[in-house]
């Protein structure tokens, strides 16, 4: 059954307005309890400390400023205001430290457990969902969690505690000024909750605008030779600047909505203070409140406006970062259709690479109407050489992702040496297997990293053992810094030819019994083309080998070439005797070599 991609969810959806989406952080925060307990006590400690400021301001007032003042009374209340002020900063500097460690801490566990799960997933999820995407949810959506798990939820626990130990301290000054303010508290909540779900619509979909502007700057990047070699450089700068204004013009609303609200919870909040105010004033003149009281209530309040102000401020950065983490939990839920069975069989000793295709039926999941192999039967006996060729879409290199196990066939079943393909796991087989594709993987990492992806613990005479049968090792050793020369990304600083060497020196190291080649020669020039061919007659030699190939010329040495058209096998034989006939193989190959004399 076909599954839907992953994408973002439109901003109106609810599941992506919950602040309970943020569970997915506060889960990987539970790992460091220490840190959080520290965290905790010292958020309580700054709290009271910052609700003490003002009880500190009320004694020195009122035994600084009242008629018979005591100096040793006086003394001592400001060595207490200073003592507040000192446990004040400390507190606040360790609260920063260990919230600002736990941000840390938890965004790099997170991008390391989606990573994890990435490398699970079969190509099929690849195929649906944009790399560049999921490099932004990486990296965008993650600083946005940091943002929220080492700064906005700080603060608002901080302006929270704040806040009502700022109440509480407010009624033991005055029952009935602090009744007014509580009642002039909802005046307040209204409009955070009604332009609170604006907010977070818009908080969604400017997220996605940012992803969306990611995506198309690596594309671009990615593809520069191309851009310029076309000319295009005006159109790629104008879709990027229209991805650009997208992303702002979403920011000016959520701003826009952000701005009325905080506008009207300062003007309703701060104006409902003036009026406690003046019926504190007229208390005070009438004698029932002393002036350190009146003063304290003063400074109580502005405490408490400004925690519930910070409230206001970071309710959009939690409904953001509450959106961001369900973008991360998407990618963390995806699972991996093709894994390992309950119960995977062992792949027989010693390793021979007899690959099997039986009756086999394949239809790509994006493409469900078409069968790429419509019962392909095919069996490659161990250290033989087939070769597949036929027009584009016949469905070769279909053959090499199956023979991987990157999918699984509708109908019919694959067989390695002798074991049924979905009955092991995908580890066990991919180890049986060398592969040089066409389209050459070079990592942006050192010339010596590269080789040894075909096998990691291989000693540098190793790696030079196969550089030097891949033909490799001169423009190697040629290199500023010899295997430890960084190759540019994509492989920046090699030819085409060269790319293909290491690819082949690579494959050479993995030693698989079964090696799979698909176009492996294609694009080459006649140099480059003899060298590769000559490295891959060394590649091939005692293995059994599945050649994908378009040019006629590099296959004519193979034990058995397969024609293949429209998913189905429609000759197969040798060189010599499909070139008789007057087949599909017989007119390409007479097409080709014509036009090579």
């Amino acid at each position: 059954m076909a599954r839907s991609p992953v994408k973002a969810a439109p901003p109106t959806d609810p599941k992506q307005r919950r602040i309970g989406n943020l569970g997915l952080v506060w889960k990987r925060a539970l790992r460091y309890p220490g840190h959080i307990a520290a965290a905790f006590a010292a958020l309580c400690i700054s709290a009271a400390g910052t609700l003490g400021i003002p009880y500190g301001l009320k004694r020195v007032i009122d035994r600084g400023f009242s008629s018979g003042v005591d100096p040793h009374g006086v003394t001592t209340s400001f060595h207490y205001l200073l003592m507040i002020v000192a446990v004040l900063a400390v507190a606040t500097a360790t609260r920063f430290w260990f919230v600002s460690w736990i941000g840390e801490r938890v965004v790099a566990d997170l991008r390391v457990e989606v990573q994890d799960n990435l490398l699970t997933l079969s190509p099929r999820f690849f195929e649906e969902n944009r790399p560049s995407e999921i490099a932004s949810r990486l990296t965008s959506d993650t600083a946005l969690i940091e943002q929220v798990v080492g700064t906005t939820v700080s603060v608002a626990l901080r302006s929270t505690f704040t806040m009502v130990g700022g109440v509480v301290f407010l009624f033991t000054l005055s029952v009935k000024l602090a009744l007014m303010m509580v009642i002039a508290l909802p005046l307040v909540l209204v409009p955070v909750i009604l332009l609170g779900r604006k907010v977070r619509g818009f908080s969604r979909t400017s997220q996605d605008k940012i992803a969306e502007v990611g995506a198309r700057a690596t594309e671009t990047l990615g593809a520069m030779k191309i851009v310029q070699a076309f000319n295009q450089e005006q159109r790629e700068a104008t879709r990027f600047r229209l991805a650009a204004e997208a992303v702002f013009a979403a920011a000016k609303r959520r701003m826009a909505v952000r701005a009325v609200m905080t506008a009207l919870i300062i003007g309703l909040f701060f104006g409902a203070i003036v009026l406690i105010l003046w019926e504190g004033a007229l208390d005070v003149a009438s004698g029932r409140m002393s002036g350190g009281a009146i003063t304290a209530f003063v400074a109580t309040c502005g405490i408490v406006a400004g925690s519930f102000g910070s409230l206001a401020e970071v309710y959009g950065d939690l409904l953001r970062g509450a959106g961001a983490a369900s973008r991360l939990h998407e990618l963390l839920a995806e699972r991996a259709e093709i894994r390992a069975p309950a119960h995977p069989r062992t792949l027989p000793e010693p390793a021979l690479g007899h690959l099997r295709f039986d009756d086999v039926t394949f239809r790509y999941p994006t493409r469900p109407d078409m069968a790429a192999l419509d019962g392909f039967t095919l069996d490659i006996p161990p250290g033989q050489t087939v070769a597949v060729v036929g027009p584009s879409g016949a469905g070769k290199s279909t053959l090499l992702a199956l023979a991987q196990r990157f999918y699984d066939p509708q109908d019919g079943r694959m067989l390695l040496d002798g074991v049924p393909l979905t009955e092991v796991d995908p580890a066990d087989i991919r180890r049986r297997i060398a592969m040089v594709p066409q389209d050459t993987v070079i990592f942006g990492a050192s010339a010596r990293d590269n080789l040894r992806y075909g096998r990691w613990d291989a000693s540098d005479a190793a790696l030079w053992d196969a550089a030097e049968a891949a033909n490799a090792a001169t423009f190697l050793r040629g290199l500023p810094d010899g295997l430890d020369t960084f190759l540019g990304e994509g492989g920046a600083r090699l030819s085409g030819g060269q790319r293909q060497r290491v690819a082949i020196a690579r494959a050479l190291l993995r030693d698989a019994p079964l090696l799979l080649l698909d176009e492996a020669t294609s694009a080459l020039d006649a140099e480059s083309e003899r060298l590769v061919q000559d490295a891959l007659d060394r590649l091939m030699k005692g293995r059994t080998t599945m050649v994908i190939a378009h040019r006629l010329a590099t296959v004519r040495q193979a034990d058995s070439i397969v024609v293949m058209e429209a998913g189905r096998i429609v000759e197969q034989g040798t060189h010599d005797q499909l070139f008789a006939g007057s087949g599909l193989y017989a007119r390409l190959a007479k097409l080709q070599f014509d036009t090579a004399g």
